[in-house]
């Protein structure tokens, strides 16, 4: 439920990638035969092409194309040149449970150029732009999923067979019947350098959090998107399957993928979210320097736009509700606030300050396009000395609507639907992603929501097959 940050600086890489991705006689000595140039499609998920390791050389130049218009969310049609990916070096990491492979996170081009509608480029234009400004994003995520084994009827199960608890929140005895599985998999991130410091049974049944050291926001995307394939490689091996579906069960509490987000010095790597001492830098008493209070300003005024991408599917808007958990209160934000350290804020300030929580990501989330949307209204809200106003501390959930209004706060959107509209009508979507990826992305989440209003549920059938 928690992640930390430190006010040192973050790696640029992790130090355990020390194999030098542009070195194939390092790489082949370390037994690798193959190299994927990967990339992600708009959902976040890797895709690529195995080369072999006498190849090594072609594929850093691009030599692998692939054909966008066979890709969810890459805006291309049948007729178009394809997209090369060409592979960064310094994100060159070891498959722990395959270690003949070696993966590089890569960028796209098209026609010898970036292609705009690269996930990654998307992140890598907000980085730059921050950068300009003498700044770096710092960026943790908190890895919550589901594990589970599927059953002969079809569905699903904890791996777990003790009778479930009302609060199974940091159970040791059904953490200790996963260790298996889980062992092998905080050995491998350890093993890639990404210092893991805790990790626990969380709030819903057969659901698990990893908490590991924050990065800068490109190589936190790249490790996200390289632990959602490595969490369902090691939990497969032990007849078992992770899921990063934010909210399984409608009675339990759901997935988040909660944005830790601190703004750096680009030169010496100092957190700028932490105050000055004595110098009256933190304006609300929460721990956040004046620079940090406008990134947070930057991000509300942003925020139902920003659901879209941090929250995007039909499932995520299941997760972000207050009431409907076993165990009482949800924990996942319903309302475009801020506040100190009160999880019923969307956005919140830890005790320790220095950093910003943003709790309405999930795990489902793309994380270069997640993270990009949030760095550029943030760098939106310091570029224009934005002033989120006082924070709220006391238990959001418990306010009425009127309540609600007379403080000015809006609710997050309810539906995918109501997410994509706020999407939509925001010129950051266009300045973020492009025209192009902007309207790939609407047109497919709009589809996908309309499925979803087609299809006939088992709820539907169980309330009205017989009723009337």
């Amino acid at each position: 439920m928690d992640a930390r940050t430190e006010s040192s600086p973050a790696p640029t890489r992790p130090a355990s990638r020390h194999l030098d991705g542009a070195d194939a006689a390092a790489l082949a000595a370390a037994g690798v035969r193959y190299c994927a140039a990967s990339y992600v499609d708009m959902h976040g998920i890797s895709k690529a092409k195995l080369v072999p390791i006498a190849h090594h050389a072609d594929m850093l130049g691009g030599s692998e194309l692939f054909t966008g218009a066979a890709l969810e969310g890459v805006p291309q049609s049948v007729h178009e040149e394809e997209v090369a990916a060409v592979p960064d070096p310094a994100s060159c990491v070891v498959l722990p449970w395959s270690p003949d492979i070696a993966w590089f996170a890569s960028d796209l081009r098209f026609q010898g150029a970036p292609f705009a509608a690269c996930s990654r480029g998307i992140l890598k234009r907000q980085i730059a732009r921050a950068a300009k400004l003498g700044l770096r994003l710092n960026l943790g995520m908190e890895a919550e999923f589901f594990v589970f084994r599927a059953t002969e009827e079809g569905g699903y199960a904890p791996l777990s067979t003790r009778p479930h608890l009302a609060k199974p929140c940091y159970d040791l005895s059904r953490l200790l019947d996963n260790f298996g599985w889980m062992d092998e998999l905080v050995q491998a991130m350890n093993g890639l350098g990404w210092d893991v410091y805790s990790f626990d049974h969380e709030d819903a049944i057969g659901q698990f959090e990893i908490d590991f050291r924050y990065a800068d926001a490109l190589t936190m995307a790249d490790n996200y998107v390289f632990f959602r394939m490595m969490a369902g490689e090691m939990t497969r091996r032990h007849g078992a399957f992770a899921s990063f579906m934010p909210k399984p069960f409608a009675d339990r509490t759901g997935s988040g993928a909660h944005f830790n987000l601190s703004m750096a010095d680009l030169a010496s790597g100092k957190n700028l979210f932490r105050p000055e001492d004595g110098a009256g830098d933190d304006p609300y008493g929460c721990g956040l320097s004046r620079l940090g209070y406008r990134f947070v300003a930057g991000v509300l005024s942003h925020l139902r736009a920003i659901s879209a991408v941090v929250a995007p599917t039909v499932n995520s808007y299941k997760r972000l509700i207050k009431h409907g958990s076993a165990s009482g209160f949800t924990w996942a934000p319903v309302l475009c606030c801020y506040g100190n350290n009160n999880r019923t804020n969307a956005l919140r300030i830890p005790l320790a300050g220095g950093r910003v929580e943003l709790r309405a990501a999930d795990s489902a989330c793309n994380p270069y396009l997640g993270a990009a949307m949030v760095l550029a209204a943030g760098l939106e809200g310091i570029e224009h000395a934005l002033d989120p106003g006082a924070p709220n501390t006391e238990n959001m959930y418990l306010k009425t609507v009127e309540e609600v209004a007379t403080l000015g706060i809006r609710g997050l959107p309810e539906t995918l639907g109501e997410a994509i509209d706020e999407f939509a009508a925001d010129p950051l979507g266009t300045e973020v992603f492009g025209p192009a990826m902007r309207e790939a992305w609407i047109r497919y989440k709009r589809e996908e929501w309309t499925s979803y209003l087609h299809h006939i549920s088992d709820w539907e059938k169980e309330r009205y097959l017989r009723f009337f």
